[in-house]
């Protein structure tokens, strides 16, 4: 019987920066807070404590972050917890009748913003990094600052709304920005405040955590928890497009923040954490990629739902990004793999020379079959970047392969080849490959270490240190007897 394979949870993706493009949620409501809404019902509310213009922002670029991150993500036990806790926070802030929209974000990226009109996202996946209610708190109270401070009311005068995939498309991928559909998903700059914004809001969002009733020291201890998880997941976490990018934490931010807290409340040991109510707010919570954005096995994506799977060559490591594939490899390369709308009447050749690739030379355009399926591929070159490009048309659906590299090789080229030609209808084998991961929790004996608690994830690419960073432990800490520990498992 063959083993079963290695599951990926993250992987080193170091242009992930520039390879991602944005957004994505769930939501949920003491008086003020919105709770557990669908897309659609997200609207601006009325009430004396609003703006207007801050409304219209936040209704205007809401839709757009949802559909970008792949939607909205329920678990009506984390809504109730994360609602409980922004309405302390509100009351803390005396804003009580200030209306917010917590949403939840179907994604596995680390990470939390906040928009004008009271907008504030968190995702799942810094859910299951924290690990306890005030780590939570401390996230969701510095947004709540953002908003309060006016500070993306600030931002959104400053800055075209797509700077951030305007980067992203014209400086790697080549893109043009007045063909290509991805400009219109991307509003990161919305969420990115300048770094004396960030200060001033983790300095007010310690004070209303703590005013709360909450452990006020939080804030740092999960600066610091998420620098080492950025760590673990690229291997550089300057690299990664998430909270990190625009919250960066610096040893200097985080002594800040050790210093507000000591200033205004006191040594650590003050202030609720309640970590049982917390793990049993997020048990059975998902993790790693969404179901619905298809999931990586080894070096293989697999999407049930959409039929289909490909496989990148031996020395790319895949992650699923904002609804798309990322790839990279150790040497310089990059690929993104994702979908666009073509006219069914269009030809593939034809939509390859329709300008949404900068730098494409038409006469390396040719057509393609593999597997059963209509193909078209071309070269395309930009003063800093070679590229391969492929386009595979798929039940009524186009997807698109773009390979990207510093220096154009044989191996380039035979790279994206041979992954273009492994795309292929899935099969019920390729089903039983995919693994629904959840968070779970564990009650350690009194002969448990942090190493025998590990091995339970042994199934997991790097699962023994994902479970030391998901419970802010070190390979030979001591465990507490009877308490709750985190793990992820296959279900």
């Amino acid at each position: 019987m063959n083993s079963p394979p290695i599951i990926r949870t993250l992987g080193a993706v170091a242009l992930a920066g520039l390879l991602g493009l944005l957004a994505g949620c769930s939501s949920f409501m003491p008086a003020g807070v919105q709770v557990g809404r669908t897309e659609g019902q997200n609207t601006p509310f009325a009430n004396d404590a609003s703006d207007p213009e801050d409304d219209a922002i936040g209704a205007r670029e809401h839709p757009r972050i949802v559909a970008s991150y792949g939607g909205i993500y329920s678990d009506r036990q984390a809504e109730i917890m994360l609602a409980r806790i922004v309405g302390r926070l509100l009351a803390a802030a005396d804003q009580p009748n200030q209306k917010f929209t917590v949403t939840i974000l179907d994604t596995a990226e680390v990470n939390a913003f906040a928009l004008p009109g009271g907008y504030v996202y968190v995702t799942r996946g810094i859910l299951a990094l924290a690990s306890d209610t005030s780590e939570v708190a401390a996230v969701l109270a510095h947004e709540i600052a953002h908003v309060t401070l006016k500070h993306a009311r600030a931002r959104t005068n400053r800055v075209k709304t797509n700077e951030i995939v305007d980067k992203v498309i014209t400086g790697v991928f080549g893109g043009d920005l007045e063909t290509d559909q991805a400009s219109n998903r991307s509003r990161l700059s919305l969420a990115a405040f300048s770094q004396q914004q960030e200060l001033a809001a983790d300095k007010e969002g310690i004070l209303t955590a703590g005013r709360a009733g909450y452990d006020p020291h939080a804030a740092a201890r999960f600066l610091a928890a998420m620098a080492r998880f950025a760590r673990f997941s690229v291997g550089d976490a300057d690299q990664q497009d998430d909270f990190l990018s625009s919250h960066p934490s610096t040893p200097d931010r985080i002594q800040k923040a050790i210093e507000t807290a000591r200033a205004f409340f006191g040594a650590p040991g003050l202030g609720e954490t309640d970590r049982a109510g917390y793990l049993a707010g997020i048990e059975g919570l998902a993790f790693g990629d969404s179901a619905a954005q298809g999931t990586i096995v080894g070096r293989r994506y697999i999407n049930p739902t959409l039929k289909f799977t490909f496989t990148v060559p031996e020395r790319y490591t895949l992650q699923v990004s904002k609804g798309a594939v990322v790839g990279v490899a150790g040497d310089g390369e990059a690929v993104r793999f994702d979908s666009a709308e073509v006219p069914q009447a269009m030809g593939l050749e034809d939509y390859l020379k329709s300008g949404w690739i900068a730098g494409l030379q038409p006469a390396t355009v040719r057509r393609e079959s593999a597997n059963g399926f209509e193909m078209a591929s071309g070269i395309a070159v930009t003063p800093q970047w070679n590229f391969r490009v492929a386009v595979v048309r798929h039940e009524g659906r186009v997807y698109r392969f773009i390979f990207a590299a510093r220096f154009d090789s044989p191996a380039f080229g035979q790279a994206a080849d041979a992954t273009l030609k492994s795309f292929r209808a899935t099969t019920s084998r390729d089903a039983s490959q995919v693994r629904r991961l959840v968070v779970r929790t564990v009650v350690a004996g009194s002969v448990d270490t942090a190493d025998s608690l590990a091995r339970r994830m042994a199934g997991l690419e790097r699962g023994n240190d994902l479970f030391y960073i998901l419970n802010n432990l070190y390979p030979g800490d001591t465990l507490v007897a009877g308490q709750k520990y985190k793990i992820v498992m296959m279900e």
